[in-house]
């Protein structure tokens, strides 16, 4: 997977990327670390580590040597969930969940504090549940939808970005195949509508790569291993930066890096990078 940009005179301060790896061990044998020495990013959001904190560290122990910071909400069920982030800076603050009991120690959310000349900028990593309609799967992602949005509204008025894999296409040009997904989970009518409050004016939150690149397809971020899915870009845009409009108002840049061929994948999603002009 190719590089963001590299640095100009219009170069962004603050640069984040996010990305589900689909197991960190996996995905470290097969290119993850050779991306984060290449990345010129200030934070990596990760998630589906499917490792435990001992697990996670071995597997990206490379990258901590050259320098990265890793903070991590390891999940409660082996082989579960799990997200982290890797920053260039010590983080001035971490906290783990978003104060729900039930999804407390389950390893979808994690958040970091960074200081930066520009304030402190909060940065974080989600897991939402990707749902199976007609299943306590779905239930568990609704619960979870209700519980998060409270939190949400409470952050919108500050500085933050919400990284991850949010598990809906939020509209048509987010899916490739949206006819053949109308009942599906992930693109049902309440959970696009839920997508729609948290982006709107009240909601205060700001899909970052939409505004980038309006009223085109995609860019997708997810396609399946099976049959043809990434040849054919027949994709889902279910991976993220929404952005508080304090931090949103300052995006240069945002994309997709969308790996140059199948063969050079090392994930099924592909990292969501976005520049921000905040002094970092």
């Amino acid at each position: 997977m190719s590089a963001p940009p590299p640095p100009s005179i219009d170069s962004p301060h603050l640069s984040v990327s996010s990305v589900n790896v689909n197991g960190v061990r996996a995905a470290a044998g097969k290119g993850l670390l050779a991306w984060l020495a290449e990345t010129t990013v200030d934070a990596v959001c990760l998630q589906e580590t499917r490792a435990d904190d001992t697990q996670l560290r071995k597997a990206l122990a490379p990258a901590l040597d050259a320098g990265w910071h890793l903070e991590s909400a390891e999940p409660a069920l082996k082989g579960r969930n799990g997200v982290a982030v890797l920053t260039r800076s010590q983080p001035k603050a971490v906290r783990v969940g978003f104060g729900a009991p039930e999804f407390e120690d389950c390893g979808r959310y994690l958040e970091v504090d960074l200081a930066t000349a520009d304030g402190v900028v909060t940065v974080a990593s989600l897991y939402l549940p990707s749902g199976e309609v007609g299943t306590p799967r779905q239930e568990e992602k609704e619960r979870f939808m209700a519980d998060f949005e409270p939190y949400l509204a409470s952050l919108a008025d500050g500085a933050a970005v919400v990284c991850g894999d949010w598990n809906i296409a939020h509209t048509e040009s987010d899916l490739k195949n949206w006819k053949g997904n109308r009942k599906s989970s992930g693109f049902l009518p309440h959970e696009r509508e839920w997508m729609d409050r948290v982006l709107s004016p009240a909601g205060g939150w700001v899909d970052v790569v939409r505004a980038q690149h309006p009223g085109v397809p995609g860019p997708y971020t997810w396609w399946s291993y099976r049959g043809r899915a990434f040849d054919n870009d027949a994709g889902w845009r279910i991976d993220y930066q929404l952005a508080t409009r304090a931090l949103a108002d300052t995006v240069a840049w945002a994309r997709v890096e969308r790996a140059a061929e199948h063969a050079l994948r090392w994930s099924d999603h592909a990292p969501v990078t976005v520049g921000y002009r905040w002094a970092s």
